[in-house]
């Protein structure tokens, strides 16, 4: 029995989101090691070289129905700058989690980032017909949760003592929703953030 969600490849204007594959471990692990992202104790991105690990544990659980993951990749270099995943499937309901994402500095804040969140915000409300796409995040990763509200999402609450990091250290969790009813109204605007000039 295939997956759900079945695969897909989501082409924008300036990035491309396909299935992660262990051929672009490579420009991820320099995304990393440039970025010095691995170094950000709140997040769990993995060292430069734990990258094709990474990759490996996302594609089991893949194979488990728990996640489909994808290497976002910028369009004017064709190279990968980043992951993200659909994950928390729920193919009953269904509803699922936009997380696990990472993205190289240089592009953080920028159309690449909107228009990734707004690719798997459309297929997931459009094409998969998800009643709610949430985003959880580290409590105090104040960038995360400002960038999550940016995209139109709702603050539901905080999961205390919810997972241990790798430092020790006990996250609670900052847990945002998007419903389908929502959607036009968080679409039109990601849609308004996407046409507007640079710069």
């Amino acid at each position: 029995m295939s997956s759900w969600p079945p695969e897909f490849i989501a082409d924008g204007k300036s990035v491309r989101l396909e299935m992660s594959r262990l051929d672009h471990a490579n420009d991820l692990m320099e995304v990393v090691a440039k970025g010095q992202l691995h170094k950000l104790w709140y997040t769990m991105i993995p060292e430069p070289d734990g990258v094709s690990d990474e990759i490996q544990r996302r594609l089991a659980l893949r194979k488990q129905g728990n996640m489909l993951p994808f290497t976002v990749i910028d369009k004017v270099s064709d190279k990968p700058v980043g992951m993200t995943t659909y994950m928390n499937i729920d193919a009953t309901t269904p509803r699922l989690e936009i997380g696990s994402t990472w993205l190289c500095p240089s592009v953080q804040k920028t159309q690449i980032n909107t228009e990734c969140k707004y690719l798997l915000l459309e297929h997931a409300f459009e094409e998969l017909h998800c009643i709610a796409v949430e985003f959880r995040t580290h409590f105090v990763n104040h960038q995360s949760r400002r960038a999550i509200e940016r995209l139109g999402a709702k603050f539901d609450g905080v999961i205390r003592s919810h997972m241990i990091m790798q430092n020790g250290t006990v996250r609670d969790t900052a847990l945002y929703s998007i419903l389908l009813t929502e959607w036009p109204t968080v679409k039109a605007n990601l849609q308004w953030e996407l046409e507007k000039p640079r710069g």
